[in-house]
C-alpha cells in the first residue's frame, strides 16, 4: 500500500526536518519511528519539502510504502499515540501507486509571520519573529510584487543551496497586517534554501524604511547572494500548504491553525 499522510510541528525542538546522525532530533525521525510502531516493521518516509531548524509546518505531506494493513483512522491514531507532543499526523490518505509526496507536487505555499509592535511576547516567542520597528506592510507587499513570476531567484538563496537550477516561478506574494502581526505569504512551483526567509529579510529592511521599495526587484537582478539582504529568522516561518492534482484526493489543511 501507499499511504499520504499530513503533518504538523513545531520546528522549535527539532534540528530540521532530515534525518541526521545519531542523537540529533528531527522531525523525520521522529514520524518513521512512530508510523514503524504502528506497520511493525521499519518504514521511511519521503516528505514534499525539507523544512530548517526552527520551521513549524501545518502542511507537510508525506508517503510511505507498507505491506501492513491498517485502516486511516488506525494509523492515524496509532501515530499520535506514539509522536512527541511537537509533531502530530493530521489526516490519513491512500493514494495511487504514482502518487509521490515530492515529485506529483505542483505548487508549495509558507507563510512567514511578524509581531510588529515594542513589546517582545512570551507566548508568541519562537512561533513569530519580532520587530520592534514599525513596519509599512502596504510597502512590502508592493515591493514583493517585483518577484512574481519566473525568475534566476540567486540573490535569494542560500549560498550553500545544492538545487540545480536557481529558477522559480513565484506565484503569489502577498503581505497583510492584522494588528500587531504582519503575514507574508509566498506560493511557488518549488522554493530554494533559505528563499523564503531571504525575501522576509528584504522585505523587512523596506518595511522598516532602510531600503527603498525598488530594492527587492534590484537584488533580483544582480543575482548574487553576496549583494542581498539579510537571512530573516526561522521563528516565524511555516510550511503551510502543498498543491497536487485533484485526482490524488489530498486534504488541504487550514492555515488559520498558525493564528492568522
Amino acid at each position: 500500500m501507499k499511504i499520504a499522510l499530513g503533518i504538523e510541528y513545531d520546528g522549535r525542538g527539532f534540528h530540521g526536518w532530515q534525518l541526521q546522525e545519531q542523537g540529533t532530533r528531527t522531525v523525520q525521525g521522529a514520524v518513521e519511528a512512530a508510523l514503524s510502531k504502528v506497520a511493525a516493521h521499519p518504514l521511511r518516509v519521503v516528505c514534499a519539502g525539507r523544512t530548517d531548524a526552527g520551521v513549524h509546518a501545518v502542511g507537510q505531506v508525506i508517503h510511505i510504502e507498507t505491506e501492513a494493513r491498517r485502516e486511516p483512522r488506525n494509523w492515524l491514531l496509532g501515530a499520535n499515540a506514539n509522536l512527541p507532543d511537537d509533531v502530530n499526523v493530521a489526516w490519513v490518505h491512500p493514494v495511487a501507486e504514482d502518487f509521490h509526496a515530492r515529485f506529483s507536487a505542483t505548487g508549495r505555499a509558507y507563510r512567514y509571520l511578524i509581531l510588529n509592535r515594542q513589546a517582545r511576547s512570551s507566548l508568541l516567542a519562537g512561533r513569530a519573529t519580532w520587530v520592534h520597528r514599525p513596519l509599512d506592510a502596504a510597502r512590502m507587499h508592493l515591493a514583493g510584487q517585483a518577484l512574481l513570476g519566473t525568475h534566476d531567484f540567486s540573490s535569494y538563496r542560500a549560498l550553500g543551496c545544492q538545487a540545480k537550477s536557481p529558477v522559480r516561478t513565484l506565484r503569489r506574494l502577498e503581505v497583510e497586517r492584522r494588528g500587531d502581526l504582519v503575514a507574508l505569504t509566498v506560493g511557488a512551483d518549488a522554493f530554494l534554501h533559505h528563499m523564503v526567509r531571504n525575501i522576509a529579510g528584504v522585505l523587512i529592511a523596506i518595511g522598516k524604511g532602510e531600503r527603498p521599495e525598488c530594492w527587492a526587484a534590484d537584488v533580483l537582478a544582480l543575482r548574487d547572494r553576496t549583494l542581498g539582504g539579510v537571512t530573516a529568522p526561522p521563528d516565524g516561518l511555516y510550511f503551510v500548504r502543498v498543491d497536487y492534482p485533484e485526482r490524488f484526493g489530498i486534504p488541504r489543511p487550514d492555515p488559520s491553525v498558525v493564528g492568522w
